[in-house]
């Protein structure tokens, strides 16, 4: 893969500079689609809520007409799009000739990468029918978007640097963990592992607590069965990992305590 060779935009740099927030009053009706069209968009999953609300508040709806341009190779990035309907051709020169190489069919988003690297557009996007897109400026999507992204990855290599498991790998292979760390929220009482059950994945702690739970046929006044707490995981403890390392079931249960938000790769 080739690498970028521009100037990224640094989510360090003017950290002091409170910008003012932007909000486009919209009916509940529009908000309503807008959270739709918006549930599956993979840059908004690391955000918290109250930053997905002011992702929401900032966005603006924009109809497109047919073989309307909504960007044009070249040209510098001012917005991000998600699309709420609309089949969209992605054109590039090649030659000197435009050539449709991919296309959005009513789901999907694009334009981010001219705003994080601070590159021209790389490609056209071509509207084929009527439309309906939802766009971000500039400004908002580095605050919240880049800066939350760049904030989490440096709490995510934190988190994989503190598990003793994976001390011993190279800083690229414990850097590859983190590319492909998910994150999973879970309610009250939802079970996260199940004791006895294969070992697929091991978890770390965001958010909330983790009570670890085993089966017990010894401890006195225990039905046979019945589980018993023997320890909990807060913020940045980990849990699972015991079982990808013996290549055995699981050895315990675990379940969220209030909600809770784990980590893990492919979550």
């Amino acid at each position: 893969m080739p690498r970028m060779c521009a100037e990224a935009f640094n989510p360090d740099d003017d950290d002091e500079v409170e910008e003012p927030r932007v909000v486009h009053p919209k009916t509940d009706e529009q908000r309503c689609r807008l959270q739709d069209a918006c549930k599956d968009i993979l840059l908004f999953k690391t955000l918290e809520q109250e930053q997905f609300s002011e992702v929401l508040d900032a966005m603006f709806e924009l109809r497109v007409q047919p073989q309307e341009h909504v960007i044009d190779q070249g040209d510098d990035g001012d917005n991000f799009y998600v699309i709420e309907r609309g089949i969209y051709d992605i054109v590039v020169l090649i030659d000197g000739v435009g050539k449709c190489v991919g296309q959005y069919d009513n789901k999907g988003s694009f334009g981010e990468l001219a705003l994080m690297y601070n590159t021209p557009r790389a490609a056209t996007i071509i509207a084929t029918q009527e439309g309906a897109l939802w766009g971000l400026d500039r400004a908002t999507f580095r605050r919240l978007i880049v800066k939350n992204n760049a904030k989490k990855r440096r709490l995510y290599e934190q988190f994989v640097e503190s598990v003793p498991l994976l001390k011993s790998l190279e800083l690229s292979e414990r850097m590859k963990i983190v590319d492909v760390l998910g994150m999973k929220t879970f309610s009250d009482e939802e079970r996260i592992i199940m004791q006895g059950d294969r070992a697929d994945c091991f978890y770390i702690v965001e958010s909330g607590d983790v009570k670890i739970m085993m089966k017990s046929k010894t401890k006195v006044n225990q039905e046979d069965n019945a589980e018993v707490e023997i320890t909990r995981c807060s913020r940045g403890q980990y849990f699972g990992e015991l079982a990808l390392v013996t290549n055995k079931p699981r050895a315990a249960s675990a379940y969220a305590v209030g909600e809770v938000k784990c980590l893990g790769p492919g979550l």
